[in-house]
Order: C-alpha cells, then sequence, then structure tokens
C-alpha cells in the first residue's frame, strides 16, 4: 500500500512530460507550416539563354515558361531536362516583374508552401470538354477549396469556349481562374509542347489565401449603345452597329480614318455588358466596312464604346485594394494585355506601372494576348492573384 502513492505520483509524471513533449513538438510542426508561405522566383535572360533565366533556382514546384517563338520548343525540352518531373506550363510571350522581357525567356517558378498539379486540355477548337476528367482529377489531387486554390492557364486560342470549358469543373467549388493567351497557337505542359490546346496549373496555397483581381482602366464614353448584328463568330468579326456598318460607325463617332482605328482602340475599345461587370472587346483589323475584333461578338449583343480613364489612380486604387485584403503578400502573378502594355509604353508609364505594383511584393508576370478571368476572355485588362 505504501508503494501506490510513489507509483501514481511517478506515472503521472511520466505523463506529464510525454504531453509537454507532444505539445511542444505540435507547436513546433505548427510554427514551421506558418513560416512555409508561397515564394515566388523570377528569373529573365534578354538574349534567350535559359540557363541565365534559372540561374538560383533550387526545388521549384511549379515552373512556369515565357520564351520567344524562335527558342520555345528548345526552352521547353531544356527546362525539363535541368527539372525532370517538376510540374510546369507555358508559352510564348513577354514576361515581367521590375522589367519587361520582350524577345529573351522568362522563368516563374513557386519554390515553397504550395500542392500543385499541371496539365493540359487538348482540342481546343473542337473538344476541349474530351480532357475534362484531367481537370477533375487535379481539382481533387491538390484538394482545391474557394479560399486557397487557384486555377492558372496558358492558352493557345479559342478561349472563349475553353474557358466555359475549364469554369464548368471550377464553378463547383468556386474556384477562381487567372490567365491569358500566347503567341504562336503553342503551349506547353509537363515537358510537352501541345497545339491547339490549353495548358493549365492548380495551385493551393498550403498556408494561406488567394485572391483573384481584374483591373479595368476604361469607363462608358457618354450614352452609345449599339446593337450587334451580321457578326461571324469563327471570325470574331463585327459586320454592323445599330444597322449600320460598324467601319463607318467607329469612324464617325470618334473623327478617325481608317489607318488610325487600330491605335484608337487603345483609347477607345469596345465595351460588352455582363450584369454589373463590362468585358472589354479590342479591334483586331478592318475587313472591309467590318470589323474584326480580339474576342467573340455575337449577333444582338449589346455594346457600349469605351474611353480610357485615369489608369494611374485606377492602379492606384488597385493597390490601395489589394493591400485591404491581404495585410501580408508573398506572391503576385498577374497578366497584361498586349494592348496595355503598348499604351502604357507609348505614354512612358510602363516601368513606373512595374515599380508601383512591385510595391506589392514579389510581383511578376506574362504580356497575354487575351486575358482570363474566372470564365470570362476579356482583352485590354489585367488580372492576377494574389497569394497571402
Amino acid at each position: 500500500m505504501k508503494t501506490l502513492p510513489f507509483a501514481y505520483f511517478f506515472l503521472s509524471y511520466c505523463r506529464k512530460i510525454q504531453y509537454n513533449h507532444i505539445e511542444e513538438n505540435t507547436t513546433a510542426n505548427k510554427k514551421m507550416e506558418e513560416d512555409v508561405t508561397v515564394k515566388q522566383f523570377f528569373g529573365m535572360s534578354q538574349s534567350g539563354n535559359l540557363q541565365d533565366a534559372v540561374r538560383g533556382l533550387k526545388n521549384p514546384q511549379l515552373i512556369m515558361l515565357l520564351s520567344n517563338s524562335e527558342q520555345f520548343e528548345a526552352h521547353v525540352k531544356k527546362l525539363e531536362a535541368l527539372y525532370p518531373n517538376v510540374p510546369s506550363i507555358g508559352c510564348i510571350g513577354m514576361s515581367y516583374d521590375r522589367n519587361v522581357v520582350e524577345k529573351g525567356v522568362g522563368i516563374i517558378a513557386f519554390t515553397d508552401g504550395i500542392t500543385v498539379a499541371a496539365n493540359v486540355l487538348e482540342q481546343a477548337s473542337t473538344m476541349p470538354v474530351k480532357y475534362i476528367d484531367r481537370l477533375e482529377k487535379d481539382v481533387n489531387k491538390v484538394n482545391a477549396s474557394q479560399k486557397d486554390t487557384i486555377c492558372i492557364d496558358f492558352c493557345s486560342g479559342n478561349d472563349a469556349c475553353v474557358l466555359t470549358t475549364i469554369y464548368s469543373v471550377l464553378k463547383r467549388q468556386n474556384i477562381s481562374l487567372v490567365g491569358g493567351t500566347g503567341d504562336g497557337g503553342k503551349v506547353s505542359a509537363n515537358g510537352k509542347i501541345y497545339e491547339d490546346a490549353v495548358a493549365y496549373a492548380m495551385v493551393r496555397n498550403n498556408n494561406g489565401r488567394v485572391k483573384a483581381y481584374k483591373e479595368n482602366i476604361y469607363r462608358q464614353k457618354g450614352n452609345y449603345r449599339f446593337i450587334a448584328s451580321k457578326t461571324d463568330k469563327s471570325e470574331y468579326m463585327l459586320g454592323e452597329l445599330n444597322g449600320y456598318p460598324a467601319k463607318q460607325v467607329y469612324q464617325q463617332i470618334l473623327h478617325v480614318t481608317e489607318e488610325e482605328i487600330l491605335t484608337q482602340t487603345f483609347k477607345n475599345p469596345f465595351g460588352k455588358i455582363n450584369g454589373n461587370d463590362t468585358c472589354i472587346i479590342s479591334i483586331k483589323e478592318v475587313s472591309g466596312n467590318a470589323l474584326t475584333c480580339f474576342r467573340q461578338v455575337n449577333d444582338s449583343d449589346v455594346l457600349i464604346l469605351l474611353e480610357l480613364g485615369n489608369y494611374r489612380e485606377i492602379v492606384k486604387n488597385t493597390i490601395q485594394r489589394i493591400h485591404q485584403d491581404f495585410p501580408k503578400i508573398s506572391a503576385v502573378f498577374s497578366v497584361n494585355c498586349l494592348f496595355r502594355y503598348l499604351l502604357f509604353t507609348e505614354n512612358n508609364y510602363m516601368q513606373e506601372y512595374l515599380n508601383v505594383m512591385g510595391t506589392l511584393g514579389n510581383h511578376a508576370g506574362l504580356v497575354g494576348y487575351g486575358e482570363h478571368y474566372n470564365n470570362q476572355f476579356v482583352n485590354q485588362s489585367m488580372t492576377c492573384v494574389v497569394f497571402e
């Protein structure tokens, strides 16, 4: 009987030590998880030297390749050799962080803090839904959810059909999408090149939130409202506005010559009203009395005319909104339209823009030929994803 109090005390003491040890380990593991934030790498070579662009890149979890048309295939092959079995997507296009890479190669990679799956949907112009099970499996693979997961995509074309297909899966869990169109009709995924396809990466932030944003630097001009007709979906052609030739209507309102139309669209694109949102529609070329656009216009669509707003103030407001939503930012990946790039460059604002965006922290992105935001294919916009 005399030994029982001691045995009981000894057993209780051992249990207390064990409990404290478990508690300390749990706290340490939790702190270690909290410390593993998303880390974004940007490397570049203006001459297209891939070895220079990846210098310092170690243990990547996802690589995004932004190359030029002449070296794209060689870069895809070499990147896979350097980082075998690392999930990757790529396209032909310009890239940037604090500087722009116009004709060389840019590498954007995530090295910590994410769970990722990269893949491709083929036959983008005819039947991307044929490969939809790949996306469904990848959504489950990363354990995707609305608060912490983003889909980043690079598309070769036929964006509207592709986005409808992808979003049919993402909308089930309200997962956002940010992406864009590359040049040359080619994309890459996991070391292979595809034509007529969309490459995507499902990216989950393991220790924080993600959120997608879209920036529109245009506003409605006057009270112009048009009903589109004589459109050609396959050619993205806009034939008439309110029953008059589209080219004639555009010229008469803005007092521009036919030769000036393609640069005037930087300041005055069309807009398609979509609920409380406006999708920007850029003019690609003049086709007789019709206008060919960068996104599809359908008969009976209601269009408005847009004009350039105070883009410096709009960019400032976007950054303020992001800071309000995310006091702590790990990384920002963005897609800027080629027309925005040309407009900003023409107005000597591009470098200032990149410096201002750089105040968010680690910011890098792609200059695209069309921007993706959830299920929307838009022009002359900026879309981005912010990682907490």
